[in-house]
């Protein structure tokens, strides 16, 4: 039996999404580690959204991985326009917590950015990440082009493969393309843990290595 908050661990129907606003939230337009831009046209790079827990400990292991051009955080997969973070942890608006990367293909492949991904949580927990329960937990996988949509639709299978090995049970991440819109966080989310580094990082993956 599901216990308290279980309700939070399920998607809502259309009809009890929040209205959400019609503008975005505020952004500074600076990362606080490079100083590039966090959103804009980036000519050359390809992107992808990635969700892996709380954003915040995600969003460092992506900025950190050579060949990245920028990151941000934000939410994506849900139904809400422009959510703020209490919308998205009321689970109202179905919305996971959702990284940007923006990569150099010239720099780093498809392949590296999605081993990042799979080794740097567990995804065959459903609506949670660890302690942290709920649907902006939720793992994801939301592609901006064919070719990521195949490869990681490839690099499930595969990883399935090896955490079963292991005696994980199946994989829930969701993964789509198109992706869906990616409306970005608020300011204080931004590169939180380079403005706060002692702050909370829940990421922590199985141990199992993702071979692609």
């Amino acid at each position: 039996m599901l216990g308290i908050g279980a309700w939070k661990q399920r998607l809502p129907r259309e009809q009890d999404l929040l209205p959400g606003r019609d503008q975005p939230l505020p952004l500074h337009n600076v990362h606080h580690v490079h100083g590039r831009p966090l959103r804009g046209e980036f000519p050359g790079m390809e992107v992808v959204d990635v969700g892996l827990g709380c954003f915040w400990g995600a969003e460092r292991r992506f900025w950190q991985l050579p060949g990245v051009f920028t990151t941000a955080v934000g939410y994506a997969g849900g139904g809400t326009p422009n959510p703020t973070y209490e919308e998205v942890c009321s689970g109202g608006t179905g919305h996971t917590e959702a990284v940007r990367v923006v990569y150099d293909p010239a720099q780093v492949d498809f392949a590296t950015v999605l081993k990042t991904f799979w080794e740097s949580h567990d995804p065959t927990q459903g609506m949670r990440q660890g302690n942290d329960v709920g649907t902006q937990y939720r793992s994801a996988l939301y592609c901006h082009t064919p070719a990521q949509y195949e490869a990681a639709l490839a690099s499930r299978e595969a990883y399935q493969a090896s955490l079963a090995a292991s005696g994980y049970p199946p994989v829930t991440t969701e993964i789509v393309y198109p992706a869906p819109a990616f409306f970005y966080a608020e300011d204080y989310h931004q590169q939180y843990l380079s403005k706060n580094p002692g702050g909370y990082c829940g990421l922590g993956g199985t141990g199992v290595s993702c071979t692609i």
